[in-house]
């Protein structure tokens, strides 16, 4: 789905059909490891069906020249797991078959990614990633710099956003994306990838990004993205949407 002129919804993943450019952010890989050493057992699943689905992506967009992860590709803050060494090390092989360049933009769980992506020489980026009209940054900070000014449309990770539903019986909780302006750029706002957890909801009115504390969230767009790949439906502006009781 459209969301902005040159800017597509596909799945939970942002593409920038005129670069090329695939961006998908949060896989937290080893999220699972995480949780069995806090007691919680957990077969890790997640990978294998992230895999599932970017080669249905793949499948509809062709061979790209850029796949950039925005941030967050680990789990784990201050040490490297063994399933994280194993798993991001397959997917930068995979993603290689289906690209011509792989970027990674550093997130707050990164803290030593570059100690893994210097194994296969990927691309990495402290900051943020400009290419064309956007800038591509993970979220937890703001950049100060000349490719952020620069913009039209800033796109950011981070906030796992995601959306409460309800007939009025059941609520059911969505990932989604966002859509609105910041410091008058589009500011696109791309749910998580990581397939553990929907994300935080959005109508409660709690964010984490500190792009999204600078603007009035009841004025974005949301894009709902359903459990099957080709349903993104959209929603209208947050104002609008019926707000979960506390």
């Amino acid at each position: 789905m459209k969301i902005l002129e040159n800017l597509e919804a596909a799945d939970l993943a942002v593409y920038l059909r005129k670069e090329k450019t695939l961006v998908i952010s949060d896989l937290h890989l080893g999220y699972e490891k995480d949780l069995q050493t806090k007691g919680i057992l957990v077969p890790p699943f997640q990978f294998k069906e992230i895999k599932q689905k970017l080669v249905k992506i793949f499948e509809k967009t062709g061979k790209l020249k850029y796949v950039v992860i925005n941030g967050d590709l680990k789990h784990e803050f201050g040490r490297i797991s063994n399933q994280e060494w194993k798993e991001i090390l397959e997917l930068i092989d995979f993603l290689s078959e289906n690209c011509e360049k792989i970027v990674t933009v550093k997130g707050n769980h990164d803290i030593i990614l570059d100690r893994i992506t210097k194994k296969r020489k990927v691309q990495f980026e402290k900051t943020g990633f400009a290419i064309g009209e956007f800038y591509i940054t993970h979220g937890h900070v703001i950049p100060d710099n000349k490719e952020i000014k620069k913009a039209k449309t800033v796109v950011i990770g981070n906030e796992h956003p995601a959306v409460s539903l309800t007939d009025g019986i059941i609520s059911e909780k969505y990932k989604c994306f966002l859509k609105g302006s910041w410091k008058r750029k589009n500011l696109v706002v791309q749910p998580s990838f990581c397939l553990m957890t929907e994300g935080t909801d959005i109508l409660r009115g709690d964010v984490i990004s500190d792009f999204l504390e600078e603007v009035n969230l009841n004025t974005f767009e949301v894009f709902v993205v359903a459990p099957s790949f080709d349903e993104i439906k959209y929603f209208g502006k947050i104002k609008g949407l019926e707000k979960p009781q506390k």
